[in-house]
């Protein structure tokens, strides 16, 4: 599980450090492209799942593998989520080709698709339910 602190880690960075670019280096290319709202939201999504990933990896380290495995499964589902999602929106926003709009969907589904995993790992905390 330490792969998803890693991925917390690297996404938290890049988060802030994209944030600081668009506002300071980027900010007026961004806003002559109309784009600096693209980036921003890029970089919203970004910093809410990297705590996200945090959280997941840390809880990760239980004694129940069934609430293991459904917190790793988010966490994939937001790595791979934050990358088409906030990648694509990166690209996008500084000039990239017009076929990664698709992209930015295919990554919400991702972003959702983690959130729902936790479900299951709080259905696994049930006292009822089985290691």
């Amino acid at each position: 599980m330490r792969k998803h602190l890693y991925s917390a880690a690297i996404a938290g960075a890049i988060g802030v450090a994209a944030g600081a670019f668009g506002a300071h280096a980027l900010k007026a290319p961004l806003t002559e492209s109309e784009m600096l709202s693209t980036w921003n939201t890029a970089v919203l999504y970004n910093l809410i799942h990297a705590p996200a990933l945090l959280g997941a990896g840390l809880f990760s380290f239980t004694d129940r593998p069934a609430v293991a495995t459904w917190l790793a499964r988010a966490s994939t589902c937001w790595g791979i989520g934050i990358a088409l999602f906030s990648g694509s929106l990166y690209w996008l926003s500084l000039g990239g080709p017009r076929w990664l709009g698709p992209v930015t969907p295919l990554g919400g589904i991702f972003l959702i698709a983690g959130w729902l995993c936790v479900v299951g790992a709080a259905r696994k905390l049930r006292p009822d339910a089985n290691k």
